[in-house]
């Protein structure tokens, strides 16, 4: 287990965001794994955070049950899974620096586009039923493999809903729903990757409580906190750590290749 108090106190300010994230706040969530990947080793970090984002799920998924749109996750969770798939392939053949340097990307890449949503909106898009199934298909597996690299999946799952104009409560459930589900994929690739060893699973533990309660503040704040300046907020830290990243994982690659 970490014995670094940096990276406990980075591990808790990490899960409070999750938390909330699941809880409602949907989005800020992303920020969470890059945040503890600018601390400790990447693929430790994402194995450290999905057992405690699958606790999280059962939570948000008990409070949201009753509000989902099955129609979507028919179509958007097949693609899931093959991104998942992807990811793993993609895992298993480069290097520690190569994770962190793609974890930079994504952050960088999908902050600037939710700056860009909060400024301008999604357009809307054109949903006829062959175009819609298959955007469906394909945002979901963009959404399987940014989640499964970095937990960060909801940029391709807004591009696909959010024209949609569901009600708060059945986006966010949605959302939910979905993310469990690719949660649960990622588990038996994870463990084929050696993340979930002894160390980890024991500081996903001690981390669960805190998990737990965190969701359910996210609940209750959801309903009481401006969502979208407390987005805007997590976007431009997670578009420094993000920033940060990428400078980490080009002095890796350097020393790498001396």
């Amino acid at each position: 287990m970490p014995t670094d108090p940096l990276i406990w106190a980075v591990l808790v300010i990490a899960v409070v965001i999750l938390g909330l994230s699941k809880g409602g706040f949907a989005g800020v969530g992303m920020a969470s794994t890059p945040l503890v990947a600018s601390v400790i080793d990447p693929l430790t970090a994402i194995g450290l955070m999905l057992p405690i984002m699958v606790i999280q799920d059962g939570v948000a998924v008990w409070i949201y049950r009753r509000s989902f749109s099955s129609t979507i996750l028919l179509r958007m969770i097949p693609g899931g899974f093959l991104g998942v798939l992807a990811a793993y392939f993609f895992a298993v053949s480069v290097p520690p620096w190569g994770i962190k340097g793609v974890l930079g990307v994504v952050s960088v890449v999908f902050s600037v586009w939710q700056i860009i949503v909060h400024l301008r909106g999604v357009p809307d898009i054109p949903a006829q039923p062959r175009f819609d199934a298959a955007l469906g298909v394909s945002t979901g597996a963009a959404c399987g493999f940014t989640s499964a690299i970095a937990h960060a999946g909801f940029p391709p799952y807004q591009i696909y809903v959010m024209p949609k104009h569901l009600v708060k409560e059945v986006y966010v459930g949605t959302s939910v729903m979905f993310f469990a589900s690719i949660n649960l994929m990622k588990l038996p690739s994870y463990a084929s990757l050696g993340l979930f060893d002894v160390q980890n699973l024991k500081t996903s533990a001690i981390l669960i409580p805190l998990a737990i309660a965190s969701s359910w503040l996210g609940a209750h704040l959801v309903r009481k906190v401006d969502a979208q300046r407390f987005k805007l907020i997590i976007t431009v830290i997670l578009l420094l750590i993000g920033v940060e990243l990428l400078r980490q994982a080009w002095g890796a690659a350097g020393v790498a290749h001396l």
